[in-house]
């Protein structure tokens, strides 16, 4: 082996031993793992499996709301959400076909909705206004025409 090919392997494996360790102790200091504990669901029957043979929010307490959200090709169900002002919603979203985006700009609100699985995000709306919901995740040839609204009184 030449020097110059064991120098550039020697400095290769030191790179990915330290960018390794970096995430490592990234990890451990900040406490990042994935995510555990979540919900899933058949995506063959979404449609039948409560609560999201449901869509819709529904309301579980004083200013307190839950969102059930069916992402599908090329739609959101519902696409417009109300909500009053001041309230907390929890969003749960899936999907029964393909990879979608669920994304409120302006909000913390950012979910990959994949089939299979349920999304959960919470976020409290202070201001009214309409947020636009979009599809942040290229899910076919339709994806510019998926969106809503949340619309918040």
């Amino acid at each position: 082996m030449h020097k110059s090919e064991h120098a550039w392997m020697i400095f290769s494996i030191v790179t990915l031993v330290v960018f390794l360790g970096i995430m490592g102790v990234a990890a451990l200091h900040d406490d990042i793992a994935p995510p555990s504990h979540m919900q899933i669901i058949d995506p063959t029957k979404v449609a039948q499996t409560a609560p999201f043979d449901k869509p819709g929010l529904h309301q579980t307490g004083a200013h307190q709301y839950d969102d059930y959200v069916i992402a599908h090709i090329f739609s959101f169900q519902p696409s417009t959400i109300t909500v009053p002002v001041g309230s907390t919603v929890t969003f749960y979203a899936t999907s029964p076909d393909v990879v979608h985006g669920f994304f409120i700009p302006n909000t913390a609100v950012n979910l990959m909705v994949i089939p299979g699985w349920v999304s959960e995000e919470t976020h409290t709306f202070r201001t009214a206004g309409t947020y636009l919901l979009l599809c942040n995740e290229y899910c076919g040839a339709g994806h510019h025409f998926m969106y809503g609204s949340v619309e918040v009184q």
